[in-house]
């Protein structure tokens, strides 16, 4: 049996100015509001980003011309407090069906009082994936998790404080 080295896992945290149940509810429920687009696998542009809620959901996008690519499943799911989904993309931006070579992204919402969430990230096991420290270097590369973080806490902002949900 043969053994691959660790990737160091890729981590961000991002302080928001709202409770913890509307955190979660963004971060699963609208990430469409938050994920970049650009960031896709598929061969059409981008009309949706979609994390069915529940264990066994579907993380997904969904081309303007209706096709549909996945990239993984959900793993735990524990509103509003944790969510582990799996990112089943190989090095060579692929979706890889086989669970086992899945890397997994898991998010926590802690309350900091009644308004305020802290949500910690972290993407972890790139060994497993085909091709995971070309991921991991990508994903580092355009700004980790720090710049998805970013772009979820100015959702929340949105036009008058209220995000989109």
């Amino acid at each position: 049996m043969s053994t691959t080295a660790p990737i160091p896992p890729i981590t961000g945290t991002v302080t928001i100015g709202v409770p913890v149940e509307k955190a979660f509810d963004v971060f699963t429920g609208s990430i469409d509001t938050w994920w970049p687009h650009a960031y896709h696998i598929g061969q059409a542009e981008v009309a949706e980003v979609v994390l069915e809620p529940g264990v066994g959901g579907r993380w997904y996008e969904r081309g303007v011309d209706g096709s549909e690519c996945d990239w993984g499943r959900v793993l735990v799911w524990e509103p509003p407090h944790r969510v582990v989904f799996t990112w089943q993309i190989s090095g060579s931006w692929r979706f890889d069906p086989d669970p086992e070579h899945a890397s997994e992204i898991e998010a926590r919402f802690t309350a900091d009082g009644a308004e305020q969430t802290t949500v910690a990230v972290e993407h972890r096991y790139f060994e497993r994936l085909v091709g995971g420290q070309a991921i991991n270097d990508a994903i580092n590369g355009g700004g980790g998790w720090a710049l998805l973080l970013a772009g979820f806490a100015e959702a929340l902002a949105g036009p008058a404080g209220e995000g989109r949900s």
